[in-house]
This record gives C-alpha cells, structure tokens and sequence, in this order.
C-alpha cells in the first residue's frame, strides 16, 4: 500500500492518574488506517482536492469540500480506505473550464472536490465551493454541491465585463463566498475555515482569485491555500497542497491557470498505554513525553521473479525482504520518519530480471540518521539463453537461473550486514534450466533440481515467526494463506512443475511447460518474495513492507 501519512502522537493523562494518549494522525495521500485496540469513536478532518482556475478571463477555482465533526465510530482491528482527492487540473487553452478537484472519503464522510473556473464565455463548476464564473457576468458554480450539514463550501463568485477587457469571479472558500470580479481586478477567492485537531489552529479549503485579461490584477486567493488569479500576461499561482485551495485562475488567452491543491484527512483519538500501531504507508511519527522505547518490527519489500526464454523451463524466485525485530530506545519530541519499502515489479518481459523490492526505514533528525532498517528483497534472476545469471543481493537474495551449461549460486543475502541476520541467500539453479528460488528470513532458497530429471524449481526459503504483538498481521503459510505471525517468505523458482513460496507470504514459482501455470504475487505487507515465471508462464511481484510498533510505557 502506497501512500504518504503523517502521525502526531501526544501524551494525555485521565484524571485518575492512568496513562494515556492522544493519536492525531494525518493522511496526504490515499492509504490505509488501521484502528487500534480499544479505539471507538474518532474526531475527523476531511478536505477535498480544490479545482483548478479556468483560462482567459477566467474564475478561480473552488476549494475542496470541508467537514469536520468529532464522534465517528469506527471498529479496533478493521482496516479502513482513507482517499484523500487530488487538485484539479490546470489548463492554459480557451475556452477552457479548469477540472474540477477529487473527493476526500473516510467512512461516511465524504468532501466533493473543489469546482473547476469557468474560462471566458463559461459558468464556474459546481462542487465543494464553487468555481467563479468568467467574463461576460457568467455566475460562478454553487458550493456544497452535494448538499451536507453543516455545510462543506460556499459558491464562486460572478465574472464582470469591462470594455475590451474582462475579470472571473474568485472561487468558493470553506468559509467565504467567492468575490465577483472587479472593473480594475479579477474577485478575490473565499476564504477558509480553521481548525484545531492537530492542536495548533490551521486555515484549509481557501478559493483560488479570478484573472484579469486587462492591465489590473488578478484576485488575491483565499486564506486557506487559495492561488491567486493570474494578470494579463502571467500565469495564475496554484492552490497550496495538501489545504483543499482551489487554484487561481488565467487572465490573458494562452496563460495558465492554476492547479488545484490536493486534499487531507486527519484523525484524532485515544488510546491506551501499550498500544500497537500498524504502518503500511510512509509516516512521520513524533514520540510523545513519557515514551523512552518501542517494540518493533519492520519487513523490507520482497524482490520481483524473473522469467526466461523460449526453451528455458523457469526463472528465478525473488529474495523476501529483509526482516528485523527488536527493542530500541526512542526520544520524547523527535520526529521518526517511517518509509515502507514498495514491492519489487516482475519482469516484464522475457529473459529480464524482476526488481529489487524497497527498502523499509526508520529515519530521524536532520541530516538524516538511520535509528531502524530492512533491505528490500533481492530480485529473480532471468532465464536467458547462453548464460548463466546469479539473483540479485538483498535483504534476503534472489534466487539464481540457468541459460548455459553448469548452475549458478543464489543471490546473496543479509545486505545490510545486521546481526541477527536480515535474510538468507537465494537458491542455486538447477539442471534443465529451472530456477532456484527466493531466501526467506527464516532459510535458504530451495535449490533446483542439481541432478535427476528436471522438475520444479526451487521452493521459497521459510519466512520467520513475528513478535506476539505482530500476530494476524503476518501469514501462516506461502502467499494466500490465512492469517498468522510469519513473514518475508522467499518467492518459488519456476520449472517444469510448481513450486511453493516461503512460509510468510512468498509466491509460487511458474509451471513453464503447456499447459502453463502462472507465478503468484508474494503477498502485501508481508515482504514475501514473487515467484519466478519463464517463456511460456508469467513472473510475479514481492509483496510491500510493513512496520508495527508497541509503546512500552
């Protein structure tokens, strides 16, 4: 799970001594949530993406619906979507409304995106707030388009006409209708709402100023990450990212018009001491008064499987990411940035490697120092005719293929020399070219068939067993297995049959013979490896990291 999350953690205590804490958690982009133990009810932010400004003459854009509310019940253990909408498009031809920003949704609550500018001759768009209207006294578009209560926007200004020149109206704020436009400027954009889950007081969902094709100025944007209008000859300022402002819009033929600032969901609850949190996306985590150490685990992204060439049975199984658990001390008011490594892409094409998964990573201060780390799995090896080819090093390594006489030693694991090890080595190929398979953070790559008839590949080496606090977030056996505590299986080498993928999420290798069986993905936030593919048979990704950690205080 991709994405970007920002997490604020603050210390609370009841009024009858108990240790406690406040979680503000904030989201910039899509991703996951996953309610911790003893969590009910949830105080919320959602902001839309804000709409772009139209061109020539043109309304600013509106600003991304705005709703707040405390109270929302949310269920421990449930994995929740948070999507947080993008900024509307500039455009720079005319006619040409600016689009119209993204919806924000968590649970019930949705914020609709900002509504687009509307360009000369053009109303402004509906949405959130409302885009302004263009020159020619054009309205702007209505805000709290779906109707909400309270509501989430307000409209956008009207356009005006001036002999031989013209100005758009300013997009809608939170808090503000849009101005109209002006004989002398474009309308100013609406103003925001503030609000104070964070703990400090912030202005969101800013309209974005109307332009001006003449020799006066464009509208300044609303407070909140509204972007100013654009004058005759310059191009329109864009909404601020991660506010909901809409963008400003264009004045003269040819300019551009601003982009829309992209939204934000933010979430505020309690929770208890000893809590475990679950990161599938990267965080920004600042350690609260009272909390000295955390329980951890952190997994790498598992390697992509190669595949092979025409007449080559398989490929190699890519190596699991690499896989560490342990104690640390942590620092009251420092800010740990938590990166999860991305799973390794298959190869996509024959006789290629598969990737490298990401690293995973707890980082702090400036320049930045490394507090935790696993390396990303190490790739699968390509089948390719005339040569041997050795799998790619990682945190565990990927497992080796054979083009040529002989075989060829698995990639190399433990990369980041820690102690205990990350991972183990890939597998070694086999005879009749098939691929060895994946280490796991619990063993060896299965090698292939050294001697014999030709047969599978390697199997994926055994993933290892997570700490108690990890359990259900793990998996029990190869990839599409239940639920369990092992992770970062190795990825199966493809052959003439299938084989198995590590124990911890690792994919199966490919049949590679007609009738052809596919390789299987390793699983997500598991680091399990893919499994190898070859001629006739597709390769398969690793699966993303993860990090779980337990406040011990």
């Amino acid at each position: 799970m991709t994405g970007i999350l920002a997490t604020l953690i603050g210390q609370v205590f009841s009024s009858g001594g108990g240790g406690g804490y406040t979680i503000v958690q904030t989201f910039t982009a899509t991703s996951t949530w996953t309610c911790p133990a003893g969590v009910t009810s949830v105080e919320y932010l959602v902001v839309a993406g804000g709409g772009a400004g139209g061109s020539f003459a043109a309304g600013g854009g509106g600003a991304g619906g705005f709703r707040t509310g405390t109270g929302l019940s949310v269920t421990a253990g449930t994995d929740y979507t948070i999507t947080v909408g993008s900024g509307g498009a500039s455009t720079s031809s005319y006619p040409g409304n600016g689009s119209s920003g993204g919806s924000s949704v968590f649970l019930s609550i949705t914020s609709a995106g900002g509504g687009g500018g509307g360009s000369i001759g053009s109303s402004g768009l509906s949405g959130g707030s409302g885009g302004g209207g263009s020159h020619s006294l054009n309205p702007g578009g209505s805000g709290n388009t779906p109707s909400v209560n309270p509501s989430q926007g307000n409209s956008g200004g009207q356009g005006n006409s001036v002999p031989y020149d013209g100005t758009g109206g300013g997009g809608g704020g939170a808090g503000a209708s849009g101005e109209n436009g002006l004989v002398n400027r474009g309308g100013n954009g609406g103003a925001g709402s503030n609000s104070s889950i964070t703990g400090i007081t912030l202005t969101y969902a800013g309209g974005g100023g109307g332009g001006y094709s003449g020799s006066g100025s464009g509208g300044a944007g609303g407070a909140g990450g509204g972007g100013a209008g654009g004058p005759n000859s310059s191009a329109a300022t864009s909404g601020t990212a991660n506010t909901g402002g809409g963008g400003g819009g264009s004045g003269g033929p040819g300019t551009t018009s601003g982009n829309g600032g992209s939204g934000i969901v933010i979430l505020k609850y309690s929770v208890a001491s000893q809590t475990v949190f679950t990161f599938t996306g990267t965080t920004t985590w600042k350690c609260p008064t009272g909390v000295t150490s955390v329980d951890y685990l952190v997994v790498g992204g598992g390697g992509g499987g190669g595949r092979g060439f025409s007449g080559i049975a398989g490929s190699g199984g890519g190596g699991a990411g690499g896989m560490r658990l342990g104690t640390t001390s942590v620092s009251a008011g420092t800010d740990y940035i938590i990166s999860i490594g991305a799973s390794g892409a298959a190869a996509a094409s024959d006789q290629t490697n598969g990737s490298k998964g990401g690293d995973t990573t707890i980082t702090y201060g400036s320049p930045s120092t490394t507090l935790i780390a696993a390396t990303g799995g190490g790739f699968g090896a390509r089948g390719a005719a005339g040569t041997n080819t050795q799998g790619g090093p990682g945190g565990s390594g990927g497992g080796s293929a054979t083009g040529a006489a002989g075989t060829q030693a698995g990639g190399l694991g433990n990369q980041g020399g820690y102690s205990p090890v990350e991972g183990y080595d890939g597998g070694t190929s086999g005879n009749g070219y098939t691929g060895g398979g994946g280490g796991g953070a619990g063993g060896l790559g299965g090698n292939g068939p050294q001697s014999g008839s030709p047969s599978a590949g390697g199997n994926g080496g055994t993933g290892a067993l997570g700490p108690s606090f990890a359990n259900g977030y793990g998996k029990s056996g190869a990839a599409g297995s239940s639920a369990g505590n092992y992770f970062a299986g190795g990825g199966g080498g493809g052959g003439y049959s299938v084989s198995t993928g590590g124990t911890g999420g690792g994919g199966g290798g490919a049949k590679t013979t007609s009738p052809a069986t596919n390789a299987v993905s390793g699983d997500t936030n598991t680091g399990g490896g893919g499994g190898g593919g070859g001629y006739f048979a597709t390769a398969a990704a690793g699966g993303s990291g993860i990090v779980i950690i337990k406040i011990n205080q």
